[in-house]
């Protein structure tokens, strides 16, 4: 073979390498575009499938929000810092019906067993439903979620997600209000706080109320005991700082844990101190003589007026419970009760100035505070001669008990009504409010409120040292067109110290039966007034008013013209 067919036979060798060599280079290249789109393709097929659960098979029922998603609550405190509604993370129980593999009688069974707000039949019916997502139990608590979880079932899921947590329980409950299972503010401070409560710029920023939950505490479990002593269907409590206008305790019987908010009866969710609207009674007597000595018409302390017999207007026949059977002075009329002595001063006044002056206490309005459950009271259609004169001691109009804590804030703290916050304030937040009389007849108030506690109707209010003074009110109840004589609304409404009021305090309670303790007496110089006592007993320390038997108001001008006779039990009441 010559050397030019050897270099020939070389050159195609290398050319078939080369070829050969490529055509491994293209497979390889071709094998790896293979893979790549394959790659792709099951990237692409995951990534649908992702959003295809996310979508549909993590979808909650129609309806329900996506907990997870809201931003984190912000927290209510009271005045002094303690923790009223915090949002934590909790555990939620829920199933995928079209998820289950085991037998699901069986796991129905152990369903309802461990969580019995469902029958098992309920769960069965979930189970076998057509639903892609169902909660089971939202704040669950961890060993409930242990115990269900034990179940082995794959279809029944847990989830963790912010829950509004009130760990005081029952306290306050109705100024705090709560969440449904989607998380949205239905009532209380929870609702009129809401967008705040809600944005994320105030995170970590608690909202301050102006309750103390000591007061709290103790005006609650005080009602509660005089609710239970007397039988009572409800009961209602205010504490209010009469020159603030800041509302230290709200309570409101039978109260409900905002936790279970559904484990309640509907009645019980409504706040009957800013809703429920009542005849209060002989506490208007205070605010009907103040207005006649604003007015003009009462002058003199010694003016007398007839209570010798009853009092006949038209049809209407008006008397006294415990009549006197005499002429009585100003002091006299407010400490014996007297409707007799109240209607007269009130017909001297007249409809329009008694009219007027309820207009400035804000009696024909709701109440004036950030809750938004407020009752419209019943006012006079017609102010007739009559009508004058029993709105005078509290029958004909209705108002709630909030109405009747404001009017007398302005009674007392020198003559200014001003509206009620449940948010706390600080000297520069404090409205002005309007003058509705004088500093001169706010003192001659005070006078008169505390002898009714010291000789009064009021005596079993009476806290030692504490120098309260305030008015007893016992109203029927309408009912049918007139008056139900033995169901009762029973209600002491007053402030202390007298000698420098601070404090409104109240309580009612609704139809109070009388004990052997009381006598047989339902009347609030019996219900009620012992309530305050006891209350007052308890929170005068905790504001800062100490007991002290050595100060008061000074009563020496009006204790002459009380008359008692001799052998006069001074501890009798009404």
């Amino acid at each position: 073979m010559t050397a030019v067919a050897v270099r020939r036979d070389r050159d195609r060798a290398a050319e078939r390498v080369a070829g050969q060599r490529a055509e491994a280079i293209s497979v390889a290249h071709f094998r790896l575009m293979v893979v790549m789109l394959l790659f792709m393709g099951v990237t692409a097929i995951i990534g649908v499938r992702l959003v295809y659960l996310l979508a549909f098979e993590g979808r909650p029922e129609a309806g329900q929000a996506r907990d997870g998603l809201l931003p984190a609550r912000g927290d209510i405190v009271d005045r002094n810092g303690m923790t009223l509604a915090s949002t934590i993370d909790a555990w939620s129980i829920a199933v995928h019906p079209q998820k289950i593999v085991g037998d699901k009688g069986l796991i129905a069974a152990d369903l309802a067993r461990l969580m019995p707000e469902r029958s098992e039949g309920q769960y069965l019916a979930i189970l076998n439903s057509p639903k892609r997502f169902v909660y089971l139990r939202r704040r669950a608590v961890p060993d409930l979620v242990r115990r269900v979880n034990a179940i082995g079932e794959p279809g029944i899921a847990f989830g963790r997600e912010p829950e509004r947590l009130y760990p005081q329980a029952n306290l306050a409950s109705h100024v705090l209000g709560y969440l449904d299972q989607d998380g949205k503010a239905v009532t209380g401070m929870e609702r009129v706080l809401d967008a705040r409560l809600s944005d994320p710029a105030r995170r970590g920023q608690p909202v301050q109320l102006s309750i103390d939950s000591r007061v709290q505490a103790a005006m609650e479990s005080e009602l509660n005991a005089a609710m239970i002593r007397h039988s009572a269907i409800g009961a209602t409590g205010l504490v209010l700082d009469a020159h603030t206008g800041e509302v230290i305790a709200m309570a409101s019987l039978p109260s409900y844990n905002p936790n279970r908010p559904s484990f309640s009866r509907v009645e019980d969710l409504a706040n009957k101190a800013t809703l429920n609207v009542y005849e209060l009674g002989s506490t208007f007597k205070v605010l009907t003589l103040a207005n006649a000595i604003e007015s003009g018409v009462v002058t003199s302390m010694a003016q007398r007026y007839d209570a010798t017999a009853p009092l006949q207007v038209g049809r209407f026949r008006i008397k006294d419970d415990h009549p006197e059977k005499r002429w009585l002075t100003i002091p006299e009329i407010l400490i014996h009760s007297s409707n007799i002595g109240t209607a007269r001063i009130a017909d001297e006044l007249g409809p329009e100035r008694t009219a007027a002056f309820f207009r400035r206490l804000a009696f024909d309005k709701p109440a004036d505070i950030e809750l938004g459950a407020r009752g419209m009271p019943l006012w006079p259609k017609f102010w007739a001669r009559t009508t004058t004169m029993t709105v005078a001691y509290g029958h004909g109009i209705a108002v709630t008990p909030l109405h009747l804590a404001n009017a007398y804030a302005a009674m007392v703290n020198g003559g200014v009504w001003r509206p009620a916050t449940l948010l706390k304030r600080d000297s520069s937040q404090v409205p002005q409010g309007r003058r509705v009389i004088s500093e001169a007849t706010s003192a001659r108030m005070r006078e008169l409120m505390r002898l009714v506690v010291m000789k009064g109707t009021g005596k079993n209010a009476n806290a030692p040292g504490l120098r309260l003074g305030g008015k007893t009110g016992t109203a029927e109840k309408p009912h049918l067109g007139g008056y139900a004589h033995k169901s009762l609304v029973s209600t002491f409404a007053g402030a202390f110290p007298m000698d420098d009021p601070r404090y409104v305090v109240i309580a009612m309670l609704d139809e109070p039966k009388g004990t052997k303790e009381t006598f047989g007496f339902a009347t609030a110089g019996w219900t009620a007034a012992p309530v305050i006592s006891k209350v007052l007993s308890r929170i005068g320390p905790l504001l800062g008013v100490m007991p002290d038997e050595s100060r008061d108001v000074d009563v020496s001008d009006a204790l002459p013209l009380i008359w008692e006779p001799e052998g006069a039990n001074p501890n009798a009441i009404e």
